[in-house]
C-alpha cells in the first residue's frame, strides 16, 4: 500500500482545534444562558407565591374586618355602639372623659355631668365582643327628660371617648370620637394601632 493511500491521519489542524474551542465556548453561553432562564423562573415562581399569599392574607383580613362606631338613638333614649363591620371586633379598652377627666364609669360620668337620671340601664363595653352588626346600648335611660338633659350636657362636657378593639387575627383600632360620644363631633376617627395600648387603672372606662 502506498503512502498516499494510507488512511491513517495526522495530528488535527489548527482549524480544527478552533472549531472546537468555540464549540465549547458555544456550550457554556448556552449553559450560562439555560442556567440564567431557571433563576429567572425562580425568581418569578417565587414572586407569585409571595402575592398569592398576600392575596389571600387580604382577603382572610377582608373576611374578619372589625369597624366600630358610636352614636346616640334618640329613638332609644341611648347611646349605642354598633359594629358595622363583617367580622367580630374585642374590645380591648375603653376611656370616657367629662372636661378632660376620665371617668371609671357611667355612674361618675353621670355625676360629673350633673344629669344623674332617676332609673337607667347599662351594657358592658369594656370587655366586650361585638359580632357583625351587634348594637350594644351602653347607656339608655327610662326617662325622656333625663336622656335630654344628659345629651345637652355630653355636647358641651363629654369631651372624649376612645374605644380600642381588634379583629381574631389580631389587627387593632382605635375609635375616638372627640366632644361628644354620638353628636356632632369636632373629629370622629377610626386609625389602625400596632396593639391596643396598656392604660393605668385609672384612666380606664370599666362599663
Amino acid at each position: 500500500m502506498s503512502e498516499a493511500n494510507s488512511p491513517l491521519k495526522g495530528p488535527a489542524s489548527k482549524t480544527d482545534r478552533r472549531r472546537e474551542i468555540k464549540w465549547d465556548a458555544v456550550a457554556a453561553i448556552i449553559a450560562s444562558f439555560v442556567g440564567f432562564l431557571a433563576l429567572l423562573v425562580a425568581g418569578y415562581t417565587a414572586y407569585i407565591q409571595r402575592y398569592t399569599a398576600e392575596i389571600q392574607t387580604k382577603q382572610v383580613q377582608a373576611q374578619v374586618w372589625p369597624w366600630l362606631v358610636a352614636g346616640n338613638n334618640d329613638n332609644e333614649l341611648s347611646v349605642e355602639v354598633l359594629n358595622k363591620g363583617v367580622g367580630p371586633a374585642i374590645v380591648r379598652s375603653a376611656q370616657v372623659f367629662v372636661d378632660g377627666k376620665p371617668q371609671p364609669d357611667w355612674q361618675h360620668v353621670l355625676k360629673a355631668l350633673g344629669t344623674l337620671p332617676h332609673q337607667y340601664s347599662q351594657a358592658t363595653l369594656n370587655p366586650n365582643v361585638l359580632t357583625p352588626d351587634e348594637k350594644v346600648p351602653v347607656i339608655q335611660f327610662a326617662d325622656k327628660d333625663d336622656y335630654k338633659r344628659f345629651r345637652a350636657a355630653a355636647v358641651t362636657h363629654l369631651t372624649l371617648v376612645n374605644i380600642c378593639y381588634c379583629s381574631t387575627l389580631g389587627e387593632c383600632w382605635m375609635y375616638s370620637d372627640k366632644h361628644a360620644v354620638g353628636y356632632k363631633s369636632l373629629a370622629q376617627l377610626v386609625t389602625p394601632v400596632d396593639q391596643c395600648p396598656k392604660l393605668p387603672d385609672d384612666v380606664i372606662f370599666n362599663n
